[in-house]
């Protein structure tokens, strides 16, 4: 009992102690982890919420955010334009045609410097995604055709020979571990 008082007694573990020196303990490790995070997080908010901006830097933060939303709104409002009013739609698309291209290319240019970082990201993770799926394709296939050879409607499925055959079957002894371990205890 004192062996045993000693290992675990006071409050201690002298095992859980003894391998903590070997392997770090999880409990702990994940706390340190949560308490990194929590202070990460909150060096990352003060940063959002100094309150020294004034309303010009408070303006121009909404200013930052307009520009997605405009083009992805201004891109439906043509579509629907275009469905209600073709000819209002036509009369605007003409004047565009008028634009020069050296203009275009300011634009384009604008548009990709502005959107292109997170473009180039999420192209990058999509072109990932295609490569593991790809990837896939022969294991799918290989399940697509094993499942279809398990339709009912699949000649052969469930042949099971004829009426004769499984009666031929049934009667001829095997070497079934189970009967013979049972024949044993009845005495058979």
């Amino acid at each position: 009992m004192r062996i045993l008082q000693w290992l675990f007694g006071g409050g201690r573990n002298v095992i859980a102690d003894t391998v903590e020196v070997f392997r770090p303990n999880a409990e702990a490790g994940a706390q340190r982890h949560a308490d990194y995070q929590q202070a990460a997080l909150a060096q990352f908010g003060t940063e959002f919420q100094s309150e020294r901006k004034g309303r010009f830097d408070r303006f121009m933060d909404g200013l930052n955010r307009l520009p997605r939303p405009l083009i992805v709104i201004a891109t439906f409002a043509m579509f629907a334009t275009a469905m209600f009013d073709p000819i209002w739609f036509a009369e605007r698309m003409q004047g565009l045609a008028l634009v020069p291209d050296p203009l275009w290319l300011l634009a384009g240019t604008i548009v990709a410097f502005y959107f292109g970082g997170r473009f180039q990201v999420k192209s990058q993770e999509f072109q990932q995604s295609i490569a593991r799926t790809a990837s896939m394709v022969p294991a799918v296939v290989e399940n697509i055709t094993r499942l279809r050879a398990l339709r009912h409607d699949t000649p052969g499925t469930a042949d099971v020979g004829t009426d004769v055959e499984l009666a031929e079957i049934a009667i001829v002894p095997t070497d079934n571990a189970a009967v013979m371990s049972w024949r044993q205890e009845v005495g058979a």
